[in-house]
């Protein structure tokens, strides 16, 4: 057995009276791949932001090669051998590769006369880590995916023996996923050790020596990977029995619902974010909208809701030009619409549950009459779809800020299915929810589909768009740049479309 590299005994951790850390402890051995699984809340980067000296822990302690430590920030973390790459890279677009890397590190006058000997070494490293990257180039130029090796390189730079990865494939395509996930391999074959933090079961399958899951901000075990299958991993998570795969398909194809011709939409700047799309949803259907985040789907989804202006092209809803239709307009035409952002867009947070589940139809019967609200009536919905929709809450009286984000997703998919629309146009529709509410969520959208409604899928998760789409559409920079089956097999030529890569034809259909 390795020896252990660093070990965190009884760590607690709160921020404002909520309870972020519950007297987690943990050992990591060297040269290892250790995956911390949870959900989102679950405690994963807080635990190793106190690692990486960004918090210090309310109570316990840090071993750290056999010495107990206190690390007062990154800097001390560094010093130690302590690297961490975050979800959110910590980079200066307007500085080249070089420059972050160095960035801090020296006195300004010492690093304008060495300049050259600093890009020989990121060189050097770059070879013989096989993260090939220019010194020279400004990090705005570059991929996501290269901003990523800059940030691992920025980490080499500095010696560490132990990197934490938080969500290192959250923004990246498949073929950058698996590069990432090969490079982690090898450089624990040289002796680092590597702390990946995930949410994602395949991932830790195809990488990790040992997984520990933490579930409300405790530990729940430790396990050999080889022990373990992703049924097992996802039990854990949730507590619970979870049923990964999504029933088949029960429905036919109908009628054209949503139809797209040539739409341009601009973004908040002015600057052109959707160019020139096309495509057709038809009822009993499921459309995917893949695509690395910020190449115009978030425009899209809005330009579609009435809450962004359409800079040319048409769309229409059931057969009429819906161009110039408010989002009430589109809502009795029959749209649906589960925003991207469900605290910005979705719900009312200082409203209770009940008022959030007639959002849409507050001054109208049955809720409301010559003027008054039927509280009564109100209250008595809330139960039934509470019910409905397994909302897990104390009262329906309660405010919905009080609620996980599982349950208020919950809320926006019950408000939204509750009225039968032709059209569901769902954005991100499991972001920041744990695995059992993404189960139920999930299977409510392909229910819907069956049932005979047009669905638009927009999501940035691969796993989720091939366990619900018919066909998906791949975006990038703000074109439909590909159309293929949603089989799974097709990851790699998928990749490729994400990432900008021609292919021979733009529709696969193998």
């Amino acid at each position: 057995m390795s020896e252990t590299i660093i070990k965190l005994e009884n760590m607690v951790k709160t921020f404002s009276g909520t309870v972020a850390n519950r007297g987690v402890s943990l050992e990591i051995r060297k040269g290892e791949i250790h995956c911390l699984l949870g959900e989102n809340g679950a405690g994963k980067t807080v635990l190793m932001s106190i690692v990486y000296g960004l918090y210090q822990p309310d109570s316990g302690r840090i071993i750290y090669r056999g010495e107990p430590i206190v690390l007062r920030s990154p800097k001390d973390a560094i010093k130690r051998g302590i690297g961490m790459v975050h979800q959110h890279f910590m980079l200066v677009p307007t500085l080249t590769v070089s420059e972050n890397i160095i960035l801090g590190q020296y006195p300004p006058w010492k690093i304008l006369r060495q300049m050259d000997k600093v890009e020989t070494r990121i060189e050097k490293l770059s070879r013989e880590f096989g993260l090939k990257i220019d010194p020279k180039a400004p990090v705005h130029r570059l991929s996501v995916g290269e901003q990523q090796r800059v940030e691992i390189l920025k980490a080499l730079y500095q010696g560490v023996d132990l990197l934490i990865l938080d969500e290192p494939t959250a923004v990246l395509t498949p073929q950058e996923s698996a590069a990432l996930l090969h490079f982690l391999k090898e450089m624990a074959g040289r002796g680092l050790t590597v702390i990946f933090i995930t949410h994602k079961l395949e991932e830790v399958m195809q990488v990790s020596d040992r997984v520990t899951v933490l579930r409300d901000g405790r530990k729940v075990e430790t396990v050999d990977t080889a022990e373990v299958n992703p049924r097992k991993l996802a039990n854990l998570m949730v507590g619970r029995e979870v049923l990964l795969e999504q029933p088949p398909k029960t429905g036919a194809e109908g009628e054209e619902v949503l139809s797209v011709k040539d739409l341009s939409i601009d973004d908040e700047r002015g600057l052109p974010a959707v160019k020139g799309v096309s495509f057709s949803v038809k009822s009993g259907e499921i459309v995917g909208i893949a695509g690395v985040s910020g190449n115009g789907q978030s425009e899209l989804a809005l330009g579609l809701t009435g809450l962004a202006s359409i800079a040319s092209g048409e769309f229409r809803l059931c057969g009429k030009i819906a161009n110039d239709l408010t989002p009430r307009e589109l809502s009795h035409l029959g749209l649906a619409h589960v925003p991207e952002d469900r605290h910005k867009m979705g719900v009312v947070l200082p409203f209770s549950i009940a008022e959030n589940f007639i959002l849409h139809d507050f001054d109208s019967p049955p809720f409301a009459k010559n003027g008054f609200l039927r509280t009564g009536t109100i209250t008595a919905h809330a139960n039934e779809m509470v019910g409905r929709y397994d909302v897990r809450l104390s009262g329906v009286e309660q405010q919905i800020a009080q609620l996980s984000g599982g349950n208020q997703q919950k809320v926006v998919i019950a408000r939204e299915l509750h009225r039968n629309p032709r059209l569901l146009l769902v954005n991100e529709p499991t972001r920041g929810i744990d695995i059992g509410a993404t189960e139920f969520v999930r299977r409510q959208i392909a229910a819907q589909r069956d049932t005979g409604s047009a669905v638009l899928l927009i999501s940035s998760d691969l796993e989720e768009l091939f366990a619900l789409s018919d066909r998906l559409l791949i975006f990038y920079e703000g074109r439909i740049v590909g159309e293929t089956p949603a089989r799974k097999e097709l990851i790699e030529e998928i990749g490729l479309l994400m990432a900008g890569k021609s292919m021979e034809t733009n529709s696969v259909t193998k």
